[in-house]
């Protein structure tokens, strides 16, 4: 080999870094990933039930609408397993309707706010919290506007500003059904196949703590003390975490600047599995939200193998039950699904839960958020990077920001941009 380790090092083995690992060998590059953790994956995890059965215990579903996802399942020779939507949609506690906690009004202040231009100075400094209190709509819909919102960005409305909640929302290009499919298998055993077409490509236990820019070479250090030498770095690693790592010399200001705008979206992820879906005799979905915690929603997951619901907490919700402890976590969910769907909730033959709040590699949602109402420009100064290093993480996809498509396509994007690079030197 020649005094470099690699063409190209990848930091980060989730489907950013995979993804943008696979583009840069079809296009005859030596790469090298390095992940931190001692499995591929990311945001992207697996666990099993006690009866042997696997299921994703990080990011899980996909559609239609996600063409790249969709494809890389299919070409990896996985199955799709059609999410169960037949029966009634929940809201809880029951009377939700009468006290206006309208879902359809609450899609009407979304799609109004998805027609104010991101760049309007109307808006300008405003969080999605501050124009929401402007909004002249019932407050069963505000607050059900409020829980979609921190139910899928895992922050404070008090924190996210208005212009990156719109954004966001124009780049996830589907009719609303991101819930369509789970994956045979697990999504995460397609991230460990992807992975194993890289072969010794892919090195774990690898914790990037510096990179060195020199003449010509990249020197990549990790916590353990071991250096590898290439051409070229992309880190493909979120946000938050990115920032984390020293470099040599620093990098510019603005980009350092960009890296820090933001926060590590949090959520807390349960997997519940019974006998049989004893939910469905009553004509329920086993959808559920709940208005009086905001930030809490289930669904079935139900599979042949398995009889499941899945329950999501996120934003301020799981910080303050993460707090609790697990065993209070399990009560309380526990207590909430009996409540929906009758007694039989209350004893689950398995459960299994975890908690992202605070990951050390991940830093706790489904991804980062911007949370300086200034940074108009962040991603676009991240995605620009300081060539030769730069930047692929799901936050910075052209669509599906913070959904497994999203990564897959960050991925792909910045390693063009790489490939780009090379080709104008």
């Amino acid at each position: 080999m020649s005094e470099y380790d690699a063409d190209v090092i990848v930091v980060g083995a989730g489907f950013a870094g995979l993804s943008a690992a696979e583009a840069l060998v079809f296009a005859g590059r030596d790469v090298l990933v390095l992940e931190a953790r001692s499995r591929v994956g990311g945001r992207v995890a697996s666990d099993a039930f006690s009866n042997g059965v696997r299921f994703d215990t990080g990011g899980q579903f996909v559609c239609d609408e996600m063409p790249e996802v969709m494809a890389l399942i299919r070409r990896l020779g996985f199955s799709f397993l059609e999410t169960p939507t037949e029966g009634a949609f929940q809201v809880q506690p029951a009377g939700a309707a009468e006290t206006g906690y309208s879902f359809a009004e609450s899609g009407r202040i979304r799609a109004r706010a998805n027609r104010i231009n991101p760049r309007d100075p109307a808006i300008a400094g405003l969080t999605v919290e501050a124009w929401l209190a402007r909004q002249t709509d019932p407050p069963g819909a505000k607050a059900g506007y409020q829980a979609m919102v921190e139910g899928l960005w895992c922050r404070s409305i008090s924190e996210i500003p208005l212009w990156y909640v719109i954004d966001n929302d124009r780049r996830t290009t589907s009719n609303g059904n991101e819930l369509q499919y789970s994956v045979g298998g697990t999504i995460h055993a397609v991230a460990e196949a992807l992975a194993a077409s890289l072969g010794l490509r892919v090195r774990l236990g690898m914790p990037v703590a510096r990179i060195a820019r020199g003449d010509g070479s990249v020197a990549v250090t990790t916590g353990t003390g071991e250096t590898f030498r290439a051409r070229q770095v992309i880190v493909a690693i979120p946000p938050v975490m990115a920032s984390r790592i020293e470099h040599e010399p620093a990098l510019p200001a603005t980009l350092a600047e960009a890296l820090g705008a933001w926060k590590s979206g949090t959520v807390i992820k349960a997997l519940v599995e019974y006998e049989r879906p004893f939910w469905r005799d009553a004509g329920l979905s086993g959808m559920v939200m709940w208005r009086d915690v905001l930030g809490l929603f289930a669904c079935d997951a139900s599979s042949h193998h398995a009889s499941a619901l899945v329950v999501f907490a996120g934003g301020p919700l799981a910080v303050d039950w993460s707090g609790k402890g697990e065993d209070f976590v399990r009560a309380e969910m526990l207590r909430r699904l009996a409540a929906a769907f009758g007694d039989a909730a209350k004893t689950p033959i398995d459960f299994r839960m975890r908690n992202w709040v605070g990951d050390r590699w991940s830093g706790g949602g489904y991804s980062d958020v911007i949370t300086d109402l200034s940074a108009y420009d962040a991603e676009t100064v991240i995605r620009a990077g300081a060539p030769p290093v730069h930047f692929a993480s799901s936050e910075l996809a052209s669509s599906f920001p913070a959904y497994v498509e999203g990564a897959i396509v960050a991925g792909r994007e910045a390693a063009a941009r790489l490939l780009a690079s090379l080709q104008e030197a």
